[in-house]
């Protein structure tokens, strides 16, 4: 299953304010000018009917984000350093074997330890599938903010902007909150208080990039929950993986935010992941992590 972190990010615009894998089969974020959208040629449909079929797909692919055999490296950069892992995508969830710190191979101990925490969760599913049930009910709660964004979001067409490396002439909205909407759960609030631009690509209408940003404090549950203060920044990319199986592609989050009335909390994360390959089928949750440790890691 694809990351909490991401699920989130992107119903915060998706929820970059939630807090709770995947990142580029290219490099990052890439853009090159040479194909641009002009004012004279807008697509047909109104922006919103774009943001209503991009929606659409998008909780496709949430839905169907645990259904996808998928093998690849992911590197996250935040608060617990900078990690690589190798990343299997079982029917249970994600399963991650760590092969580098700091984008060098990591010690022998350190690789000891990896081991011995991958066999215990071999013989403890109780934990696993605890945490697997979590992810689930956070999905569905995703859902439901993200279908609400057609609402929650007033759209117009952004001609002229640079395209992302490799498009076919992606479709750009911007987006700004909409005085009208009302959000019916706390979760919901914080869309409320988020603007940004969507890529969207024109053969599948499906979501490639979103830049959002904070533009004034959110109060989740009358900021007594959660308090997300302005300024805070999200990027977020998709790539189609072969067969029109799109994943998260990069993540890019810059956020301050206050829970419980306790204490703010800074949120600064970068996830990239590459070298996608499809897998026969969908293993266990264990026969992933046996896969994993099957498999050679340079030591230093």
């Amino acid at each position: 299953m694809v990351s909490l972190r991401l699920r989130v990010a992107w119903a915060t615009g998706v929820c970059v304010l939630a807090g709770a894998a995947a990142a580029s089969a290219q490099t990052p974020a890439q853009v090159e000018p040479p194909t641009m959208m002009s004012a004279t040629e807008l697509p047909a449909g109104t922006p919103l009917s774009w943001a209503q079929d991009a929606i659409r797909n998008e909780i496709k692919v949430i839905e169907s984000s645990d259904k996808l055999p998928l093998r690849y490296r992911q590197r996250r950069v935040g608060a617990k350093g900078d990690l690589t892992r190798e990343i299997i995508a079982s029917r249970d969830g994600n399963v991650g074997r760590l092969v580098e710190r700091d984008g060098q191979p990591i010690t022998a101990a350190e690789d000891a330890d990896e081991r011995e925490r991958l066999n215990d969760l071999i013989s403890s599913p109780d934990d696993f599938y605890r945490h697997h049930r979590k992810d689930l009910e956070t999905r569905e709660s995703v859902i439901k903010v993200v279908g609400l964004m057609p609402e929650a979001m007033l759209y117009s067409y952004a001609p002229g902007q640079p395209q992302l490396k490799g498009s076919q002439g992606e479709v750009v909205l911007d987006f700004r909150p909409n005085p009208s909407f009302h959000p019916p759960t706390m979760f919901a609030e914080c869309l409320t208080g988020l603007e940004g631009r969507v890529w969207i690509d024109p053969r599948t209408r499906t979501l490639s990039r979103i830049e959002a940003r904070v533009l004034r404090p959110v109060n989740m549950g009358f900021g007594i929950l959660a308090k997300i203060y302005p300024g805070g920044t999200l990027a977020l990319d998709q790539v189609n993986v072969g067969d029109d199986h799109w994943v998260y592609s990069h993540l890019d989050e810059h956020v301050t935010a206050r829970v419980l009335m306790v204490k703010n909390y800074p949120e600064n994360t970068v996830i990239t992941s590459w070298d996608f390959r499809p897998m026969p089928s969908l293993l266990s949750y264990q026969d992933g992590i046996r896969m994993l440790l099957a498999m050679p890691v340079a030591t230093k």
